[in-house]
């Protein structure tokens, strides 16, 4: 069945090239774009959008609607390519434009997203509009009566950078707004407050949380090796782990200091610096001078979902550099780029024969870790399983 990919960005960025598109010979007519653009947009937001807000992924018909999962009329997707993202594109649209209609539907996606913040301060990865299955969450926006709010689903979740790509987009959104939208400006602020609240005394963030955890159970050390590690999944809770993988730790940095760009407030800054801090505390020493993609409270390596073993990654590893770039080109702190050389020059001894880095490398042996279809750990890539990336092009 043919699907209707919500990227409006696409369009947005097609009529801001049109410039370029026509220096290079080829015939664009300025008008047809951006009729083009608004037939688009009228379309999203009239009959796709609901309460201004978007899945990922639609049939022609809208019969069939798609986040992550399977979706129903009565939802909106959080997570990237979801409303954030298609909110992002319109202001992209307004910039390129100056059309006011763009901003507006930009807002309209804000406002989806005030409905779904929750009270411990950021998103789920999708929000619900249906009155009878909303109730069951902790939307900051509704009314509950203090006996059912304990029962209530309230887990801010930066896994996918869907919390961070949230504010990311709504800070954005305040700026072009003035900060004169009080829904708007409220919401991020508060989130931003939570965000610093969560934080841990090593400058690194969760996976996911309801509120701040006790700092004394987290104590700042550098990473190091285990003695020994379980080669079969412990099926343990991993959500307060120091959590690089998907972005999480790395989209909160950026998160903060976007904000510290937009806001004139210092604690931002302060609070990416202390990301940055983290992320070098977390290098693992030789011979593996790179990054895990969690950490538990004791900065070791550790276990999160069955085919996600206490390793050293070749993946998120790579988002950690640029990070690292983007702190020092922020900042002028030359400590960021101290672990880059050693980085690469680790890659470079790890790289696979086919020229790619393994997701997962065994700790201090260094040979690249797999999974059967079966989630056996193994040194093999005869028999992966198909959902996840377990090889990575640099």
């Amino acid at each position: 069945m043919r699907r209707v990919l919500l990227r409006l960005v696409v369009l947005s960025f097609v009529l801001a090239s049109v410039p370029a598109i026509a220096g290079q010979g080829i015939p664009v007519d300025r008008r047809e774009a951006l009729d083009a653009l608004r037939k688009a947009t009228e379309f999203f937001r009239t009959k796709v959008s609901t309460e201004g807000g978007y899945l990922w992924t639609y049939s022609e018909d809208l019969s069939h609607r798609r986040g992550e999962g399977a979706a129903t009329d009565t939802m909106v997707w959080v997570q990237t390519p979801g409303t954030p993202a298609v909110g992002m594109a319109l202001l992209r649209a307004h910039e390129a434009t100056s059309d006011p209609y763009y901003l507006d539907a930009a807002r309209q996606a804000g406002y989806c997203l005030v409905r779904g913040q929750l009270r411990s301060g950021g998103w789920a990865y999708s929000i619900e509009f249906n009155p009878e299955k909303r109730a069951r969450y902790a939307y900051r926006v509704d009314k509950i009566p203090d006996e059912e709010k304990a029962s209530q689903e309230n887990t801010t979740t930066l896994d996918d950078a869907n919390t961070q790509g949230a504010l990311a987009f709504l800070v954005q959104l305040d700026k072009a707004l003035g900060f004169r939208d009080e829904k708007i400006h409220e919401v991020v602020r508060y989130g931003l407050e939570r965000l610093l609240a969560v934080q841990y005394p090593n400058g690194a963030w969760p996976q996911r949380f309801t509120k701040p955890r006790n700092p004394r159970e987290y104590p700042v050390k550098k990473a190091s090796y285990p003695v020994s590690w379980s080669r079969e999944h412990p099926r343990e809770k991993y959500s307060a782990y120091y959590t690089f993988n998907d972005g999480a730790i790395t989209s909160a940095i950026r998160l903060m200091l976007q904000a510290s760009a937009v806001y004139d407030d210092p604690r931002y800054e302060a609070s990416a610096r202390r990301g940055g801090d983290f992320i070098l505390l977390a290098q693992m020493p030789e011979p593996q001078p790179a990054w895990a993609q969690q950490y538990d409270a004791q900065m070791h390596p550790a276990w999160a979902r069955r085919f996600e073993p206490p390793s050293v990654t070749g993946g998120e590893s790579l988002g950690i550099l640029h990070t690292l770039l983007a702190l020092y080109r922020w900042t002028g702190k030359k400590d960021y780029l101290a672990p880059v050389p050693r980085t690469l020059d680790y890659f470079e001894q790890s790289t696979l024969p086919d020229g790619t880095l393994a997701r997962f490398y065994e700790l201090k042996t260094n040979r690249p870790l797999f999974f059967t279809r079966e989630y056996e750990l193994t040194y093999n890539d005869d028999d992966l399983p198909t959902h996840y990336c377990f090889k990575l092009r640099t």
